[in-house]
Order: C-alpha cells, then structure tokens, then sequence
C-alpha cells in the first residue's frame, strides 16, 4: 500500500471520528454522512485499484 492510500485511509477514519462526534454533539446532518460514504467508497475503490 503506497503512501497516499495510506494517507486516504487515516483521513476516511478520522472524518468518521468528527463525523461522530458532530452527531453526538450537534444531531445528526445528512450532507455529513454522505459525504463519509462518498470518501469511504472513493477509499475502498483507491485500495482496491492498488491492490489488484
């Protein structure tokens, strides 16, 4: 795993940690959680295209 993937993959888990938190804190904001979806899923797909 190169080091960008690497990088996407700390950055996909640490917005789900703020996302989270924002949740807990705020309610929850759809906008929030599909943008987490879209980057988790551009995530998996980067990974994926690396690995094979």
């Amino acid at each position: 795993m190169s080091g960008s993937t690497k990088a996407m993959g700390v950055l996909t888990v640490a917005s789900l940690v703020v996302v989270t938190g924002y949740t807990v804190a705020l309610g929850s904001n759809g906008w929030l959680w599909f943008g987490w979806v879209i980057l988790g899923l551009v995530t998996l797909g980067v990974m994926a295209s690396r690995g094979a």
